[in-house]
């Protein structure tokens, strides 16, 4: 196996594994798919192949603690110290990796214009350089077409590597320039397959809650997803009127407290929360939260199609808020006063 380790998405990696063993790589390369499903971990082995010392390019992976405190310190440095000191990772001497910066995480104009600086070097250990752009869906405009400068005659010796959530999120003239690689979410015997190899406990759980992704279900916290979890739900059931208001206050208060606590961490458990909620309202069964199973079932026996619906539509609202300077509770406040209303409308 060309690339060890890598689980689910095998096409993907025989496609890239041909093209290392035909001599035919194109020089600008988009994976692109969900978060968390190893779209950064394939370009890492895909240089390894090509490179070789594995254990140097492997030490950029980003989930890394060393790694995972740089990007946190960085988020409290000033925005002029940040464009001073474009972020790069670079242990191997010829793969570079750019990621996401400072407190919003987007790849900066400055990071763009290092990557442009650095493309013309010729490689010091072999024939090629890799370059990994990694989030490029998170590059502004300026940045985005500063890169194309450089995809428009990159150097013989550079092949880039880009990673993306949607392919679409980016300028067309950036994926006409690319070859597109699309990956998938795991299936639940390739997370297994995963999480036997890390050796990651509770691991139907974390199978259950990561959806398909490996990078979630080997970095989440299962004590900080179930207290946020709960909070959520404690938010859905006094919407589906399963709880009283006065029950939900009582709870916010001390979240309101946490002044660094994120609302976007707690956002992306609530979409799993009502595709249970619905799977289980048509009786289809809970998929994910299996471990709640009977607060699920208390929400979706009182609820109809269309509160799920308006519960989904407040939650696009707040995930578009949420890097703006909203009051927490006072959305989340809102976003139940919407449902417990639709609740009383659908019961009229």
């Amino acid at each position: 196996m060309r690339f060890p380790e890598f689980f689910g998405n095998q096409a993907v990696a025989e496609t890239l594994s041909e093209m290392i063993s035909a001599g035919r790589i194109p020089q600008t390369i988009l994976l692109s798919g969900p978060e968390g499903i190893g779209k950064a971990t394939l370009a890492r082995r895909f240089a390894a192949a090509l490179l070789g010392d594995a254990r140097k390019i492997e030490r950029d992976d980003l989930s890394l603690p060393h790694n995972l405190e740089t990007l946190s310190d960085r988020e409290k440095w000033p925005a002029d110290k940040r464009a001073e000191d474009p972020l790069l990772f670079g242990s191997h001497p010829d793969f570079l990796t750019f990621p996401p910066d400072g407190p919003l995480r987007q790849l900066s104009i400055q990071q763009m214009r290092l990557l442009r600086e650095r493309a013309p070097f010729k490689p010091l250990q072999g024939s090629r350089r890799v370059f990994l752009i990694d989030h490029l869906n998170r590059a502004n405009e300026q940045a985005a077409n500063s890169l194309l400068k450089v995809l428009e005659e990159p150097p013989d010796h550079l092949i880039i590597i880009a990673t993306a959530e949607n392919s679409y999120d980016l300028l067309p003239t950036i994926r006409s320039r690319s070859i597109l690689l699309q990956m998938a979410r795991l299936s639940d015997d390739d997370m297994r397959a995963f999480a036997a190899a890390r050796r990651l406990p509770e691991a139907e759980t974390r199978i259950a809650v990561a959806e398909g992704s490996p990078g979630l279900a080997a970095g989440i916290d299962l004590e900080e997803f179930r207290e946020r979890r709960d909070f959520l739900l404690c938010a859905f059931e006094c919407g589906a009127g399963v709880s009283s208001w006065a029950s939900w206050v009582q709870r916010s208060e001390s979240f309101g407290m946490r002044k660094s606590e994120k609302l976007e961490l707690y956002l992306k458990p609530a979409y799993s929360m009502l595709e249970d909620i619905l799977s289980t309202a048509q009786s289809c069964g809970i998929v994910r939260n299996r471990d709640v199973h009977g607060r699920i079932e208390a929400i979706a026996q009182r609820v109809s199609f269309d509160w799920i619906e308006a519960a989904i539509r407040a939650l696009d609202e707040l995930v578009l808020m949420v890097r703006r300077n909203i009051q927490k509770l006072s959305a989340l406040d809102a976003m139940i006063i919407i449902l417990r209303n639709r609740l009383q409308y659908a019961s009229t």
